[in-house]
């Protein structure tokens, strides 16, 4: 099984935004990283930007 490789991202945001975000996240039971996430991949999917797989981000890559 492949190695997920994991990135960080830091980011400035109103605080209003952010305990919004806060709130959402708890009510589907997810953290604030995976609710951004999530967030994120439901806009690109609905705009049609294509996020690419971490295999074709990094070929060659072997788990090892």
């Amino acid at each position: 099984m492949a190695k997920i490789k994991i990135a960080t991202l830091n980011l400035r945001i109103d605080p209003g935004v952010k305990e919004a975000v806060r709130e959402a996240a708890d009510k589907e039971h997810r953290s604030v990283a995976n609710m951004v996430e999530m967030l994120i991949r439901r806009h690109c999917d609905h705009t049609g930007i294509v996020i690419p797989d971490q295999s074709d981000m990094f070929p060659g890559k072997q788990n090892g």
